[in-house]
């Protein structure tokens, strides 16, 4: 396997197919890190995300009977967007898989990228479901089946990002932060800066609740994840690819781990801050580099934004993760009393001036006297916590604080 010389012959490919994206620097995160920090901006892609080179590289590169048959993919997002306008681009019948659940916007981009020449099949309630319709058609009717992740030649196409990288930026680059969800495009990359950047180090990101690639190293194989944290969408599989896991273990110098709310803080930063519109996995590499902070210092460092297909029906599930990350979200279920003037006297001496009751759900009545009421406090200083509990306590409201009893807060809260 020549990896290096399908990612050079798989910008041959591209060209005139997929726009070179910007390499820029960012001012405020430069400064913020005391680093010079460049923003590979995939999220500028024609189908917003770098997904796009790997499928066409791999469509494109099938023979004239295989591209008569069509082809078959699985995908809930990103790549069956890539897919479908590589089958529109090159006249090519595909059939698409997607969960049920998969949300309207997505399935209508999709088949506005593909026009005619994509059929979108709707099936199952999971990734998993669709995965196995389209393996089990394309078996069955000798299509071809464009894996996501696991393929040379889609490896070789999410590659290009990394030639792309050198081209634009000339002085030496210290470190590469890259997603990591099947781990395409961290093979692809990774492989290109060994060759052409050995001394640059390349970190893979994944978000903390779905670590399949780190776990697969540190168990020395290639390991399934029995449960994973499906928020981070674009980078959460419970499995990555046999090549891409061979690949990664092989190049990159770390992995890191990003909890789920520290990219929804990312997301809600990059939008306030820089006008940047990005998904989940495209804010993972940004929200890495504050594990990184004091290694990267007066370094030159690249981040990979990996996709913009963001769901905005998501945007108070983003912010209400970014609360509870920064200490700011609290719940409680209180046992109110049920007397009159109740409520205001909560009000009135348990917050503060600042804190704002965001949920109020009145769960039960255990007697005359008492109620359980789940309450939701926003603060503005995560330190004001500890003053809210002491003063409940004061002032005589028993409660059990639920942000550290995981099983009770997604009962009671979702």
């Amino acid at each position: 396997m020549d990896l290096f010389n399908e990612v050079l012959a798989a910008k041959k490919q591209l060209e005139n197919v997929v726009a070179a994206t910007p390499l820029t620097q960012n001012l405020n995160l430069s400064e913020e890190f005391k680093a010079t920090i460049l923003l590979k901006r995939e999220d500028l892609q024609i189908v917003r995300s770098y997904k796009i080179r790997g499928a066409y590289n791999k469509i494109s590169s099938l023979s004239d009977p295989e591209k008569a048959t069509g082809i078959v993919c699985a995908s809930a997002g990103n790549h069956a967007q890539g897919v479908a306008y590589s089958c529109n681009l090159l006249h090519i019948k595909g059939k698409i898989y997607m969960p049920k659940t998969t949300p309207k916007q997505k399935v209508k981009q999709v088949q506005l990228f593909g026009k005619s020449f994509v059929e979108i099949v709707l099936i199952g309630d999971t990734f998993d479901d669709a995965y196995a319709s389209a393996t089990a058609d394309a078996l069955e009717n000798h299509k071809t089946f464009i894996h996501p992740f696991d393929d040379l030649k889609v490896i070789a196409g999410q590659g290009t990002v990394g030639l792309e990288i050198l081209d634009h930026y000339k002085k030496p680059i210290d470190y590469v932060f890259v997603p990591i969800g099947g781990g395409g495009l961290a093979s692809g990359l990774s492989e290109v800066f060994k060759h052409l950047s050995p001394d640059t180090k390349i970190i893979g990101v994944e978000p903390q609740g779905a670590p399949s690639m780190k776990n697969s190293i540190k168990e020395d194989k290639n390991t399934a994840l029995k449960t994973i944290d499906k928020f981070v969408d674009g980078a959460a599989v419970k499995q990555v690819g046999d090549l891409t896991f061979e690949i990664c273990r092989k190049n990159l110098d770390d992995i890191i781990l990003v909890p789920e709310g520290k990219v929804c803080t990312t997301i809600l930063r990059l939008y306030n801050e820089e006008a940047m519109v990005v998904e989940p996995a495209g804010a993972l590499t940004i929200a890495a580099l504050d594990f990184y902070k004091d290694k990267i210092k007066n370094k030159n460092v690249v981040c990979v934004v990996s996709g913009s297909n963001n769901d905005i029906e998501r945007t108070a599930e983003i912010k209400e993760r970014s609360l509870l990350y920064e200490g700011l979200m609290h719940y409680f279920m209180i046992q109110f009393p049920q007397r009159p003037g109740a409520l205001k006297e909560f009000v009135n001496n348990i917050l503060g001036p600042d804190d704002d009751i965001t949920y109020f759900q009145f769960h039960k009545k255990n007697n005359r006297e008492v109620g359980s009421v789940v309450v939701g406090l926003e603060l503005k200083n995560k330190k004001d916590i500890m003053s809210i509990k002491w003063n409940m306590t004061a002032n005589g409201f028993e409660f059990q604080y639920l942000n550290d009893n995981q099983d009770l807060f997604t009962q009671l809260i979702g």
